[in-house]
């Protein structure tokens, strides 16, 4: 059955998108609650995370990526994965394995282990040229507050490495990075960082509904959000197309224009 089309609502490009992502967090979903899910929301479907390191403890992933691949949704893996394996000195390892799973998306951050700027771009360079990249700026740690001129040049020297989209980190919790340990946004960092980038070239983590509604009622229905969990993403999409009373108001400026 189609979609009823009797009302006026917000435009939403069509997949493959650039701008108006979201960005699902998988942290040990069924092969079968992932075809149940997708029948019921895959419209709104735009990539899929495994959770931090949940794909190398998970049985069937690759039954996973393969079920994911045939509903034509990229997988990346947490990026938390990548940075054991730099701290093991394993990233050969962790690349031909990605490899071999048939990966076409990979997340370097540097949230947990200390890397060097350098070593970092360099690594997104080297990945770059096999994969498209999506790189994270941010600490996960809550009690750490970063200047928002790091973050800048963090994200333009990460976009000119070759990253796709830079994710600013919020965590699972979204109580760390672009929001406050209370889950606040720190508006004062996000306006530093789209003043100086378009907020199409960034991938704000909000798992929280109030994050949610703060950035969609600043930057438009097409931002793009990240961590977003599987069962929030009907939910999400109304807040999009103003069918919920948060944002309400984008339906009567759409039908008013």
């Amino acid at each position: 059955m189609s979609s009823p089309s009797f009302l006026t609502l917000p435009s939403r490009p069509d997949k493959p998108r650039e701008s108006g992502l979201t960005h699902v967090l998988d942290k040990g979903l069924t092969l079968t609650q992932i075809e149940e899910w997708y029948a019921t929301c895959g419209d709104y479907v735009d990539i899929v995370k495994l959770g931090w390191g949940t794909s190398y403890v998970t049985r069937n992933l690759r039954e996973k990526v393969a079920l994911y691949q045939s509903l034509d949704v990229p997988v990346v893996l947490g990026g938390t994965l990548l940075e054991v394996a730099i701290s093991q000195g394993k990233v050969d390892e962790y690349r031909r394995w990605v490899t071999d799973l048939g990966l076409t998306h990979v997340e370097v951050s540097d949230g947990i282990v200390e890397m060097a700027q350098d070593d970092k771009l360099e690594l997104i360079r080297s990945l770059a040229t096999e994969f498209t990249v999506l790189s994270e700026v941010g600490s996960k740690d809550s009690t750490a507050v970063v200047a928002p001129y790091r973050w800048v040049q963090a994200i333009m020297a990460e976009l000119e490495a070759g990253s796709w989209k830079v994710i600013t980190e919020a965590r699972e919790s979204g109580t760390a990075g672009i929001f406050r340990p209370d889950g606040e946004v720190r508006q004062g960092l996000v306006d530093e960082l789209v003043h100086y980038f378009e907020h199409s070239r960034l991938l704000f983590e909000a798992p929280q509904k109030a994050q949610q509604v703060w950035f969609i009622k600043q930057f438009g229905v097409n931002v793009n959000l990240g961590n977003i969990p599987p069962d929030e993403v009907i939910a999400l999409e109304t807040l999009r197309l103003g069918l919920r009373a948060d944002t309400l108001g984008i339906v009567n400026e759409v039908a008013e224009a």
